[in-house]
């Protein structure tokens, strides 16, 4: 019996924080939660020294971190990866994908396989994003043109056939067929999510009616209000406003969306529904200097400076560098968000999103043991996963 208490902690429940609370963990899994120290026999012990304990964090939109992509099509990549986020907290990822040959995708798939049957000291996996191919032209970002296309029936029924690992697909819901993309994805229990899109609330309506329930990284390639014609037009960034039941995601390094824009989505749609995404590059975690955007064999030079990713001339952003724990302090300090309220962005928000609710995303009895110990200023001093101490600080 692998047992182990947590005690003298500051326990962070979705209603409450338990001041001088413990958590009592058997065999990977979260047993008891309550105020003071429960007397158990034969156990490990874990002082939390009054800092908080939290559920572990869960990034549903990651390519990687560590000096690794997810696209480099190595085990390694990763393995080091989810080691590399679990340093800062973060206990399950979905990794991503971006657009490429059909050829990489399935050895993408292949390496997938093989990653979670030996990731035993990092974030777990929750399943692979895929973001692309079937995107807006104009709103790609830094996705690869040369494979931006239509949704097509017959192609995306063999990309399923060769994995059952795909947990959320990415899509521009105003392109040809892609309504009818959303409802297959519905109905094989992928989550169909609106992003790198020229949609408007017209289009975004149809596809939350077919799907479509959320929103990837908002305000990032995406249409905003727009003139056709003369008339004003909504675009996705309103409609994800307009629509109850839409999810969000943002990405909140403090670099990608201002002060003003975060508190503005807090405002609106609330931390029920809305998730905290790195959306890293494999810089995530490292100095900065010249990196590739991508996997090794096709990645593009970018240039990590003043907490982002750059396009070597500075014209634009070419991806996060953000860690967790990173997106947690700036909706604490940038967006004035209590700290409770950010830490649900970050655990149980994302795990109902991505239907992971019964067993992750809080701390409960009868959930597995992801938790998260850290201080006043969110510095990370132990993460475990699944019962298991992945990562504690030096002291």
């Amino acid at each position: 019996m692998n047992r182990i208490l947590i005690c003298n902690g500051r326990i962070v429940t979705p209603y409450r924080i338990i001041d001088k609370g413990s958590v009592l963990v058997e065999d990977g899994r979260i047993i008891h939660v309550g105020a003071g120290r429960v007397d158990v026999a034969e156990c490990m012990e874990i002082d939390a020294k009054g800092c908080y304990v939290s559920p572990g964090f869960i990034d549903i939109h990651t390519h990687g971190g560590g000096g690794y992509d997810f696209m480099d099509g190595t085990v390694d990549a990763y393995i080091k990866a989810a080691q590399e986020h679990a340093r800062h907290g973060t206990t399950a990822i979905v990794p991503t994908t971006v657009t490429s040959s059909l050829e990489v995708l399935k050895e993408t798939f292949a390496v997938y396989r093989q990653a979670k049957s030996v990731n035993k000291k990092g974030a777990v996996f929750l399943g692979l994003h895929l973001e692309g191919p079937y995107i807006s032209m104009e709103q790609r970002g830094a996705l690869d043109p040369r494979y931006i296309r239509n949704p097509n029936r017959d192609e995306y029924r063999e990309i399923l056939s060769w994995s059952d690992d795909v947990a959320r697909w990415t899509a521009a819901p105003e392109l040809e067929g892609a309504l009818e993309f959303g409802r297959f994805l519905k109905e094989r229990g992928i989550l169909p999510s609106i992003g790198h899109t020229d949609a408007t609330y017209e289009d975004t309506i149809l596809a939350f009616e077919n799907g479509y329930t959320h929103v990837t990284h908002l305000y990032s390639a995406m249409s905003g209000v727009r003139r056709i014609n003369a008339y004003r037009y909504a675009g996705v960034i309103e409609s994800a406003f307009l629509i109850n039941g839409m999810t969000v995601e943002i990405i909140a390094d403090g670099a990608h969306l201002p002060a003003s824009l975060l508190k503005l989505i807090y405002k609106i749609k609330g931390p029920e529904n809305i998730a905290l995404v790195t959306d890293s590059m494999r810089a995530a975690g490292m100095p900065e200097g010249e990196y590739l955007l991508g996997g090794v064999k096709e990645g593009q030079r970018v240039i990590v400076e003043d907490g982002v990713a750059k396009l070597p001339d500075r014209t634009a952003f070419a991806g996060s560098v953000a860690t967790a724990d990173r997106l947690i302090r700036t909706m604490m300090n940038l967006a004035q968000v209590p700290l409770m309220e950010a830490v649900q962005m970050m655990t149980i928000t994302p795990a109902r999103i991505m239907k992971v609710d019964h067993r992750k995303g809080s701390i409960a009895a009868g959930k597995d043991a992801d938790l998260v110990i850290f201080d006043d200023d969110i510095n990370i001093h132990a993460t475990m996963v699944e019962g298991e101490m992945v990562y504690r600080a030096q002291s």
